[in-house]
């Protein structure tokens, strides 16, 4: 119930030998069938919050940006720790956000309990679920690549694809809440969920996205 994904053939150095997609237009069934598939896929559930896949590492990666697969029991003390944090200290080191930037973030931090919505456990991510991820086969499927597969809030994987601006999301979230309906309020925590890939784009990108990693958590706060 799951989106598919290309074979793996192999792979040399660092490159990763996977079937060719032929790729078509977006369209609103097969947007409608991918957000009932993503429902599946968050549905296997992890042991825990940050949890590899089976057999995944601990050391891995989002996009070119280290990223470790420590696990928790508790989503907004793990969020926070592993994948806020992290990279908003890489930013100020880095000189992409200064402390009084980075002070804001933290307060987010500090108020996730109350800003985290009602508990759910953990969901099987994608983890890296931007519009370049998201292949749109002249099949009339959806394939989906380049995972940074982990445990976390389903929402999180939904937050990244209205970031960078997925193909009829309105569909996508259609087909998704048919299956699975998402929490009252679940809108108004989008940015609180940007904040981590933001922060990784700020990391690997610099200025431009820490502004917006900088907005998404004054949001948050204003709520």
């Amino acid at each position: 119930g799951a989106p598919p994904v290309p074979r793996a053939h192999g792979r040399e150095g660092a490159w990763l030998v996977l079937d060719r997609v032929t790729q078509g237009r977006p369209g609103r069934e097969a947007a409608l069938r991918f957000g009932r598939e993503l429902a599946g896929l968050h549905a296997a559930g992890a042991p825990a919050f940050g949890a590899p896949p089976p057999g995944g590492p601990v050391e891995a990666f989002i996009g070119l940006a280290p990223m470790r697969n420590v696990t928790g029991d508790d989503w907004p003390a793990w969020y926070a720790e592993h994948r806020v944090l992290p990279y908003l200290r890489r930013a100020v080191d880095a000189a992409t956000m200064d402390a009084g930037e980075a002070a804001v973030v933290e307060r987010v931090c500090a108020r996730l309990p109350e800003l985290a919505g009602p508990a759910e456990p953990p969901a099987r991510l994608h983890g890296d679920l931007w519009s370049g991820n998201v292949l749109w086969g002249a099949d009339g499927r959806v394939q989906v690549i380049d995972p940074a597969a982990h445990g976390g809030h389903r929402e999180t994987d939904l937050a990244m694809l209205a970031l960078f601006g997925c193909p009829l999301l309105d569909a996508v979230l259609a087909g998704y809440q048919e299956v699975a309906p998402l929490a009252e309020g679940w809108r108004e925590r989008v940015g609180v969920h940007q904040l981590f890939p933001l922060l990784v784009h700020a990391v690997l990108f610099g200025r431009g996205y820490a502004g917006q990693a900088l907005d998404a958590a004054r949001s948050a706060l204003s709520r």
